[in-house]
């Protein structure tokens, strides 16, 4: 299968060393150190367990010189997106597919979702519609990506924990193409199985994402630091109980308990989050996919979230000022 990864970060690169090793025609597109270090010297991805892989050969390019392709894997930040977005069509075939596995809240929540909101685009993800106009949501098949990886250093990834990567359509349909999507998976190592409520799946990573990871970047602390501190294990519970009153009104239903979720968390161990990880490598955070949209929601469906709200107003403004940093010593220009 000709399989093309946008944004060969942590995901990204793990996803797509692993599909290239099983014997898919991958390419990869990329910029800055990431790009430059996969065109010098490949992609290595180093597993939990210690052992190597390296792709001495991997394909890095740009859009339009990728051409067609069965495949393509979105593994962008959410706030990224929108700034590739009018590029993705030049690496649409005929039946091309598009496999989204942002974390948070993703664009095309409720296209196909046939609720009360059908079609609705969330303002917070999309807020002049240029993604849902070049990435159709006929186009897209969502994915979860559970595992846990880290950027080591330019051209090296590496895997803290899990392999699963479960997809489903929007619609809930059962389709030949995502049956084709996890046999690629499965034969690549990773676990994969077809959602019949991706939705559900979302908000049960989603549920994570929006505690752990701003409370990690506020306070520079690890996952099991967070779940066994009282008091910030007491918030991210207190977060978590406000999303699922959000989700709940939009049909929602989760199959864990809170405390299972924090347990789960905990188990990772001294995990530093996507959003600790993006702050501490100098990177924009990935506010709004994690936590704006999940306030949009709140506003959408009129459920208070008091919780939410105050660690988002943080981490914006933590986000703010150091970019506005960042602009002052001349390390990247005002409007980024």
């Amino acid at each position: 299968m000709r399989i093309c990864v946008v944004g060969a970060g942590a995901m990204g690169g793990f996803l797509g060393v692993k599909l290239a090793l099983s014997g898919n025609d991958m390419t990869f597109i990329d910029t800055g150190e990431q790009l430059r270090a996969i065109q010098e010297k490949g992609l290595k991805l180093i597993m939990a367990d210690g052992t190597e892989h390296v792709l001495d050969d991997a394909r890095a390019t740009s859009f339009n010189e990728a051409g067609p392709q069965d495949a393509v894997i979105l593994a962008l930040k959410a706030h990224h997106i929108q700034d590739v977005a009018e590029k993705i069509p030049a690496l649409y075939g005929r039946d091309t597919y598009v496999v989204t596995i942002q974390n948070g809240i993703p664009w095309w929540y409720f296209k196909k979702h046939g609720g009360k909101f059908e079609g609705r685009r969330l303002d917070s993800l999309d807020p002049a519609g240029v993604i849902e106009k070049h990435i159709p949501s006929e186009c897209i098949i969502g994915c979860i990506a559970y595992p846990a990886a880290a950027i080591v250093e330019p051209g090296v990834v590496r895997q803290v924990e899990g392999m699963r990567f479960p997809v489903g359509e929007l619609d809930g349909k059962e389709t030949d193409r995502c049956r084709a999507l996890v046999q690629v998976l499965l034969e690549a190592g990773f676990k994969s199985y077809i959602l019949e409520d991706i939705r559900s799946e979302i908000w049960l990573k989603a549920w994570g994402n929006l505690s752990f990871n701003p409370i990690s970047a506020l306070t520079h602390a690890t996952l099991v630091d967070i779940c066994q501190f009282p008091e910030t294990r007491q918030l991210a519970a207190k977060m978590m109980e406000e999303a699922q009153d959000i989700a709940g009104k939009l049909g929602i239903r989760f199959r864990h308990t809170i405390e299972r979720r924090i347990a789960g968390a905990e188990g990772v161990g001294a995990h530093k989050t996507s959003m600790l990880q993006d702050l501490e490598s100098g990177r924009a955070l990935e506010t709004e996919a994690l936590i704006g949209s999940v306030l949009e929601l709140s506003r959408l469906t009129g459920t208070p979230a008091p919780a939410i709200e105050a660690v988002n107003a943080c981490v914006k403004l933590l986000n703010k000022t150091f970019l506005d940093h960042k602009a002052k010593v001349g390390l990247i220009p005002l409007e980024s």
